[in-house]
C-alpha cells in the first residue's frame, strides 16, 4: 500500500444487554423457498436473444436483498458472496467484493487444529487474499429465503458444531420508522451436537465502499476517495454487554453533502463467553495473511489498530467473534452491517435526504448509532417478522409453494431503486416521498399502468405510503407539461419524426420520472408511446383510489375529498375517445395501454373493462362524499356503456380483444382486469357472473393448459384455435403479474383449482426451472427465456390475498 500514515485508532466499546435465547435451524418456516448453497441450475433462462446488451441479466444466484425502504439495498447470492448493490437511487450494480465475506472456524476440544473456511462457494478472480479457503462445498448445506428473511444453513462434515445464519432487515407492516432503517442483520444459530465442547468464531470482513457509488454506471467504479479510512474508537459505558465494531469513514470537513458520502459500520456484543477480535485495516487486494493466519489457527484477529488512509487504494477490516459451546448447548449471536449514506441526488441535480434520517439526523455520521439500534433490537425484530409472516405461512389451505412466494415477490418494495425521503431543506412536517420503480431495465418511478397490478402488498400493509402515491399522482393530473418529446414507437413506424407534448391537462401520467433526470418534478418520461392518449392509465388511477379507500378500511374520507376533483377530471378527459357516443372510449389504433406493443383498435374488453370498472367506482366515490349528481351521471354512464361492452364484444365464450384491429378474436388473458378490480373493492358484476365464468374458463384452457401445458402462467394472447400468435413479441408472452390477476379474479370467482394452477406456472417457472428467484421478470416466452427482470408487476401474487368470496 501507498500512502498510509498512523491514526489515533482505539476500539469502540457500548455496554448492551445480551440474551442467550436459542433459535434451532429447524425453526426455518416450512414456506421458505430452499436451495442447496452454491448449486448450479441446468438449463437457467436467459434475456431474450433480440434485446440489447444494456438489458441486465447477472445469472440466476441472486438471494434475498437487505435493506430497509429507501435506505439502498445490497443482496448476498446463495454461493454466499456479496453481489448486487442497490445503493444510489434507482441505479443497479452487480459485482462480488473479495473483501466482504462471511468466515467461520471451528475447533473440537482436544483436537490439535481446527478448520477455517470462507462461507463462499466461489473464489476472487484475481487471487486476491490467496492465503484464505475459499469455495465452500456446493451442496453443504441449504439456503433459504422468505422475504425478509434468509438463512444459510451450513452443513459442511468440517465443522462438529451446526450453525445457521438468519438474515434481515426490519421490513414491518404499517411501520412507518424501522421498515426505513439501513441495516442488516445476520444472527448466527448456533449448535453442539456433540459430547465434547466446540469453539466457533465468525468472520465478518468488509471493504470501505465509500465513493464506490459516484455514478449512474451499472459498473461499480472502484473510485476510492481520497482519505477513506477504517477507525475504531473507544466507548466504554459499563460490564454488562460490550458493542465492537469498526466505522469506515474517511476524511472530512463537516457533515455529508454528497450521495456517495457517508459512513459503514460492521459490529457485534460482546459478553460472558463471548469474545471479539478486530483487525481495523487490511488489503483486500493482498493475500490477506494478516486476517487468516490468526484466525484460522484459533479463531482470533489480532486486535490490531494499525490504521491508514488510503488515496486509491482499496481499505477493508475486519470483525471476529468467537464462543464456546459445551455438548448439547445453543446460542445466538448477532452481527450487523449498517450504513449511513442519507443523501439521495439524482441525474438533475436535486438532492434529497433519505427518510431514516428524520430518525437519526442527516449528518451521515451515524452507522454506528444505527447498528447498536440493530444489536439491541435483533431479536424483537425476528419475533415480529414471524409474527407478521405467521398467519399467511401457515395457512394450510393455499398451497405451500404460494406461500413462501408470497412473501418472496414482496422484496420489489425496498429493491427496485426504491426511494423514500424528502428534498435537502424541505419543511420536515411534510410527508416524505415514497417511490420503487417499475424495473432497472424501464427505470420509471411508480409506472402506473403497473403499479395498478404491483402495489398491492403497499395498500395491503403499508397504506400510508400508498395512499400518498396516488395523492402525488392526482396533483398532477390538472397541471399541462408541453415540453416536446420524440414519441419513438410512431417514429419507428413511420419512419419520420413525430412528437408529443410530455404530458396533457386531464390525462394522468405514466410514471413520475427517473432517476437521471428529476423524479418527482418532472414526470411522465417515458416516451415509447404517446400516453396522453393511453385508454388504461385514466380509469386505472381511479381505480386504485377507490381500491385505496376500501381495503384501507373504508374510512379515510379525506383521501377521497383531495384526489376527487382529479378523478373527475379525469374520466372527463378520457370520455373525449368516445367517439361514437355508445358509453365506451375507443382505442386508438396504436398500443395505447399497458400492452405497449399489442396494437388495439375500437372497442377493446381490457380498455374498456377498465373504463366501466371506474365509473362504478366514481359512483361509489361520489356517494360517500355526498355528490349525488356526480353519481348518477356515473351511474347513466356504466349503464350506457355495460350495453354496449357486451353487444360489441361478448361472443358467447368470452369477451373479443378489441372491435378493430387484427388481434380481435384473440382470447386475452387480462381481458376482465376491471372486473377483477370490481370483485376485490365490491362494485359487483361488470358483466353477467355467467359470461365471467365462461371468459375466466376459456382462458384456464387456451390461455394456460395450450401454452407449454399449463407449466408457465397465462399467455397474453392466443388465437381462438388454441394457436399462437407469433406476428407481435407480447401477445406471446407471459406476463407474470397479469398471470396473478387472473389468478386472483378465478379465486374470487370461486375456480380455486383453477386459480392456483394458473399462479403456479409463475412460480414453477421462476423457482424450480428458470432460476428467475429474486429476479422475477415482467415476461418469458414459450421458450422461458426473459424480459426485463427484477420486475414491479408480479408483486400482484398479493391480490390472491384479497379476494373475496362470490356474491350469493
Amino acid at each position: 500500500m501507498s500512502l498510509r500514515r498512523a491514526l489515533p485508532l482505539t476500539f469502540i466499546l457500548l455496554v448492551l444487554p445480551f440474551a442467550l435465547a436459542a433459535k434451532p435451524g429447524d425453526d426455518i418456516p416450512k414456506a421458505a423457498w430452499k436451495r442447496p448453497i452454491g448449486a448450479p441450475l441446468e438449463h437457467p433462462g436467459t434475456k431474450k436473444p433480440a434485446l440489447d446488451s444494456g438489458h441486465i441479466d447477472d445469472g440466476y444466484w441472486q438471494g434475498a436483498p437487505v435493506g430497509g425502504f429507501g435506505a439502498g439495498t445490497f443482496s448476498r447470492t446463495y454461493r454466499g458472496d456479496f453481489a448486487r448493490w442497490h445503493l444510489q437511487g434507482g441505479v443497479h450494480k452487480y459485482q462480488s467484493i473479495d473483501g466482504n465475506q462471511f468466515a467461520m472456524f471451528q475447533k473440537t476440544e482436544g483436537d490439535s487444529n481446527g478448520f477455517a473456511q470462507a462461507l463462499t462457494a466461489t473464489h476472487p478472480r484475481d487471487g486476491a487474499l490467496s492465503s484464505w479457503k475459499w469455495d465452500y462445498p456446493v451442496g453443504a448445506g441449504d439456503y433459504y429465503a422468505l422475504y425478509p428473511k434468509a438463512w444459510f444453513d451450513y452443513r459442511s462434515d468440517k465443522f462438529p458444531a451446526h450453525v445457521v445464519l438468519e438474515q434481515y432487515s426490519p421490513i414491518l407492516p404499517d411501520n412507518y420508522k424501522e421498515s426505513s432503517y439501513p441495516i442488516a442483520v445476520y444472527r448466527w444459530h448456533a449448535e453442539n451436537p456433540t459430547k465434547k465442547r466446540v469453539t466457533v468464531s465468525v468472520l465478518l470482513s468488509w471493504e470501505n465502499m465509500l465513493g464506490w457509488f459516484r455514478t449512474f454506471s451499472r459498473d461499480l467504479s472502484g473510485g476510492i476517495n481520497a482519505g477513506n479510512f477504517n477507525r475504531a474508537a473507544n466507548e466504554s459505558l459499563g460490564s454488562a454487554g460490550t458493542m465492537k465494531g469498526i466505522v469506515f469513514d474517511r476524511n472530512r470537513i463537516g457533515p455529508t453533502q454528497e450521495a456517495w458520502d457517508g459512513q459503514w459500520t460492521i459490529a457485534a456484543l460482546e459478553s460472558p463467553g463471548v469474545e471479539i477480535f478486530y483487525q481495523s485495516t487490511f488489503d483486500p487486494g493482498g493475500d490477506g495473511k494478516e486476517i487468516w493466519e490468526p484466525f484460522s489457527k484459533d479463531g482470533k484477529l489480532s486486535n490490531s489498530n494499525d490504521g491508514w488512509t488510503s488515496a486509491g487504494e482499496n481499505l477493508a477490516g475486519a470483525i471476529a467473534v468467537r464462543f464456546t459451546l459445551e455438548p448439547g448447548e445453543k446460542r445466538v449471536i448477532p452481527m450487523v452491517i449498517a450504513w449511513d449514506q442519507p443523501v439521495v441526488q439524482f441525474g438533475a441535480g436535486r438532492k434529497w435526504n433519505r427518510r431514516y434520517t428524520d430518525f437519526y439526523g442527516a449528518s451521515g455520521l451515524n452507522s454506528w448509532a444505527i447498528a447498536r439500534d440493530g444489536l439491541k433490537n435483533a431479536a424483537a425484530w425476528s419475533d415480529a417478522i414471524d409474527a407478521w409472516q405467521a398467519p399467511y405461512i401457515n395457512d394450510e389451505s393455499k398451497p405451500l409453494w404460494y406461500r413462501g412466494m408470497l412473501f418472496n415477490e414482496m422484496y420489489v418494495l425496498a429493491d427496485l431503486g426504491t426511494f423514500w425521503g424528502r428534498p435537502v431543506g424541505s419543511d420536515p412536517k411534510l410527508p416524505p416521498v415514497y417511490s420503487f420503480m417499475e424495473c432497472y431495465d424501464y427505470p420509471y418511478y411508480e409506472t402506473l399502468d403497473v403499479r395498478f397490478y404491483g402495489s398491492m402488498p403497499l395498500i395491503k400493509f403499508w397504506p400510508d405510503i400508498e395512499k400518498g402515491i396516488m395523492r402525488e399522482f392526482a396533483d398532477t393530473v390538472p397541471h399541462e407539461y408541453n415540453e416536446k418529446m420524440i414519441w419513438r414507437w410512431k417514429t419507428l413506424q413511420t419512419q419520420s419524426a413525430n412528437f408529443k407534448i410530455r404530458k396533457a391537462k386531464g390525462a394522468v401520467p405514466h410514471d413520475l420520472g427517473v432517476p437521471e433526470e428529476d423524479p418527482f418534478m418532472q414526470i411522465n418520461q417515458f416516451n415509447w408511446q404517446d400516453t396522453n392518449g393511453w385508454k388504461d392509465l385514466n380509469p386505472k388511477f381511479v381505480l386504485m383510489v377507490y381500491r385505496d379507500f376500501v381495503l384501507s378500511g373504508s374510512k379515510d374520507k379525506e383521501f377521497l375529498r383531495h384526489t376527487w376533483p382529479a378523478i373527475q377530471e379525469a374520466l372527463a378527459y378520457l370520455r373525449k375517445y368516445d367517439t361514437d357516443g355508445d358509453g365506451i372510449p375507443e382505442n386508438g389504433g396504436y398500443p395505447d395501454q399497458t400492452y405497449d406493443t399489442w396494437v388495439v383498435r375500437g372497442e377493446s374488453a381490457y380498455s374498456a373493462g377498465l373504463w366501466l370498472a371506474a365509473l362504478r367506482s366514481a359512483e361509489e366515490i361520489g356517494k360517500q362524499l355526498g355528490d349525488s349528481a356526480a353519481a348518477a351521471q356515473y351511474h347513466e354512464l356504466f349503464i350506457r356503456g355495460q350495453a354496449s361492452y357486451i353487444k360489441k364484444l361478448w361472443n358467447g365464450e368470452y369477451f373479443r380483444y378489441d372491435t378493430g384491429s387484427e388481434y380481435r378474436d384473440n382470447i386475452q388473458a387480462d381481458q376482465l382486469a376491471g372486473q377483477w378490480y370490481a370483485n376485490m373493492t365490491g362494485l359487483g358484476d361488470l358483466v353477467p357472473r355467467d359470461m365471467q365464468l365462461s371468459s375466466l374458463k376459456k382462458i384456464y384452457n387456451f390461455n394456460v393448459l395450450k401454452f407449454a401445458d399449463g407449466s408457465m402462467g397465462a399467455v397474453n394472447g392466443i388465437a381462438p384455435d388454441g394457436t399462437l400468435v407469433t406476428t407481435n413479441e407480447q401477445v406471446q408472452e407471459v406476463w407474470t403479474g397479469t398471470t396473478f390477476a387472473v389468478a386472483a379474479l378465478m379465486l374470487s370467482d370461486g375456480l380455486k383449482d383453477e386459480a392456483f394452477r394458473t399462479a403456479w406456472g409463475i412460480y414453477h417457472t421462476s423457482y424450480e426451472t428458470k432460476g428467475y428467484w429474486f429476479r422475477t421478470p415482467e415476461a418469458w416466452d414459450i421458450s422461458g427465456n426473459y424480459r426485463a427482470s427484477m420486475y414491479m408487476r408480479p408483486a400482484a401474487i398479493w391480490a390472491l390475498e384479497m379476494t373475496r368470496p362470490p356474491a350469493k
